[in-house]
């Protein structure tokens, strides 16, 4: 076995190995930047593997993937990234596949659901790295002044979102479908709405009659009667939307993890509840993963291996999901997790993830339907808006754009 290792250069000698890490940022500040995380794994990993060097750049979210596909195009991939969206890459053959790389116990330990996202056709190239899921966020204080208990039904969010803005409050519901993050609320939208992107394996169903039905009750039932905010949908990005929640001025908004410590800090109490659907909790919720992915340029698939078995040990992954406030992407960590009274606040969100769904992140023209979703969707809720026809169009422009991706 040492002569094996020595050979692929993990024991250190005159194969020394130097990989390069491209990774996101998940901090907000330099004081808790993802690059103080990767600067001490790096370190406790190399302390033990003296033939290896790792070597880690870490771009923000804005910058990362525009990053990576720069490098890819002047044929100097990195060996491994850490981005948003990796489909692209596998159809052109520049990935290995999980199973390339990583020991088996470590590719059977994640997350079932986060593992088929990062599939294509059926081969998984995508290592989920990050994950967290979506609940109803709602002010209590509000909430109690109004007299109401958290909704199970879309019919009582109307309602509670009616009484709430006969209190005055700004925005009863919060409704950000601006460019920012469209495709999030959206997608949290369908799903309790019976639809979703996919209903099939092999297409969208973007213009789904559940779909359709969704966007009417929220043009009709929700922003037709002015209990969305001042701000147009349209014209409402998350972030936004996030900062009025921590002012005290939203009554309900869709919200993930990193909500609950923004709210708390501004001293908002607030309770989280599944999102509401057609007749009781929604079936399905959102869940959104982001990637670690394996490039074949430079062929250290041993040393890349090696390196990623120990990113994915359950002390590594449960450092991360904790400093970011997002949950495991590994069965064992969420285990953990799951039964520690430190992490009580994660765990409604982490009940979410066996239910949740992904977006479809295995087709190549994913991140072209995204953005003209970002773009587009808001055009439905408007006076002058139809969700048939926006939805009808999206979907034309999937499909074709499907087509042109030879899938």
């Amino acid at each position: 076995m040492a002569a094996v290792l020595a050979g692929c250069g993990l024991t250190g000698g005159s194969d020394d190995v130097t990989l390069r890490l491209v990774a996101a940022d998940y901090g907000d500040s330099t004081a808790n930047s993802s690059k103080k995380y990767w600067d001490q794994l790096v370190k406790a990993y190399e302390k033990d593997h003296p033939g290896v060097t790792v070597d880690v750049s870490v771009y923000s979210w804005n910058d990362v993937d525009a990053k990576v596909k720069a490098m890819v195009d002047a044929h100097k991939a990195p060996d491994m990234a850490q981005i948003g969206a990796y489909a692209d890459y596998a159809a052109a053959d520049l990935l290995y596949r999980a199973g390339d790389v990583l020991s088996i116990p470590v590719e059977a330990d994640f997350v079932p659901q986060l593992a088929d996202a990062g599939q294509v056709r059926g081969v998984q190239y995508g290592m989920p790295f990050a994950s967290s899921t979506r609940l109803l966020f709602y002010n209590k204080t509000l909430f109690a002044k109004a007299g109401l208990t958290p909704p199970t039904t879309w019919a009582e969010l109307a309602k509670d979102a009616k009484a709430l803005k006969d209190e005055g409050v700004k925005y009863p519901y919060a409704l950000p479908l601006g460019p920012e993050e469209a495709q999030a609320e959206t997608l949290q939208w369908l799903l309790s709405g019976g639809g979703g992107y996919t209903q099939t394996v092999s297409s969208y169903s973007l213009d789904s009659a559940e779909n359709v039905d969704t966007f009417n009750w929220l043009k009709n039932k929700l922003v037709g009667k002015g209990l969305t905010g001042p701000v147009a949908p349209g014209k409402l990005n998350r972030a936004a939307a996030f900062a009025a929640f921590a002012a005290g001025d939203v009554g309900m908004l869709n919200g993930h993890p990193s909500l609950m410590k923004t709210a708390e800090s501004k001293g908002v109490k607030f309770g989280m509840v599944p999102m509401p659907g057609v007749a009781g909790p929604s079936k399905s919720s959102m869940g959104v993963a982001d990637w670690m992915t394996a490039f074949k340029q430079n062929g250290h698939a041993e040393q890349i291996g090696d390196f990623l078995d120990f990113v994915y040990s359950e002390k590594n992954v449960l450092a991360f999901s904790h400093e970011y406030d997002l949950l495991p992407v590994t069965n064992s960590a969420s285990q953990v997790m799951g039964t520690a009274k430190e992490d009580a606040d994660l765990q409604p969100f982490l009940e979410e993830l066996p239910l949740s769904e992904s977006y479809p992140v295995g087709r190549t023209s994913w991140a072209k339907v995204s953005a003209e979703i970002k773009k587009r969707i808001g055009q439905a809720v408007t006076a002058n808006g139809s969700p048939a026809e926006v939805l009808g169009e999206l979907q034309t422009t999937a499909t074709t754009l499907d087509a042109a991706t030879g899938e």
